[in-house]
């Protein structure tokens, strides 16, 4: 289903997010705190917008990007061939890092599609380096508040309707929100963030909490 919209998928992030999508990218590597000459880890990172961005601000950064769809990485390949970042085709619940080996791990809307949440978040806590964040940006179901129906309207019918017609593939934008409606909310998340041995976890929420970061740290 990836490699089918990948060509349209940022595009469609922008249209959906009304142009947030970028700042929240910045978000993301602001939590992270890397240090200047660290190591970074792009989880999910599709056509690798955030691991691109990353490498670009701090050229002294190691940046691996890792996704389990080559179509989407090679999109992202071909528009920054020589960005410096690594990329890498691995699976999210099984990386092929060693212990400690990033100074922070980042992702995109990868939570939201792993077969196994707290896997995921322990995967990422060993290789992960003592004192290193873990930062998470994914789309949630949003709490209850008087716009909760038009946000359900807005997942149900605009999102499906314009992911249709721009990229022509209705079932992938059919899943999304479907996804979206099962996923945790940000609070869910966060205690299993704690129940995979993070420490001083927190999340902020954007758009009527339907977008969340949370940020966890190694002890």
């Amino acid at each position: 289903m990836f490699s089918r919209i990948s060509k349209r998928y940022d595009l469609l992030n922008t249209l959906m997010s009304f142009g947030r999508d970028r700042l929240w990218r910045e978000l993301v590597l602001h939590h992270a705190g890397i240090p200047s000459e660290g190591s970074l880890l792009d989880l999910g990172t599709g056509t690798g917008k955030i691991a691109i961005d990353a490498k670009r601000k701090n050229p002294g950064l190691t940046v691996a990007a890792l996704d389990l769809t080559t179509d989407m990485m090679k999109v992202g390949r071909s528009r920054g061939p020589d960005s410096g970042v690594l990329w890498i085709n691995g699976d999210a619940l099984n990386l092929p890092f060693e212990d400690e080996r990033f100074d922070a791990v980042i992702s995109g809307y990868l939570m939201r599609n792993v077969p196994d949440v707290g896997r995921a978040f322990r995967e990422q806590l060993r290789v992960v380096k003592r004192g290193g964040r873990v930062v998470c940006l994914d789309t949630c179901p949003g709490g209850s508040h008087l716009l909760k129906p038009l946000v359900d309207l807005y997942f149900r019918i605009v999102i499906p309707l314009m992911g249709g017609l721009v990229s022509g593939q209705w079932d992938a934008y059919r899943y999304l929100p479907a996804s979206i409606r099962k996923f945790n909310s940000p609070r869910e998340l966060a205690r299993i963030m704690e129940a995979s041995g993070f420490t001083k976890v927190a999340f902020h929420t954007f758009m009527l909490e339907t977008v969340a970061i949370l940020v966890g740290e190694r002890a």
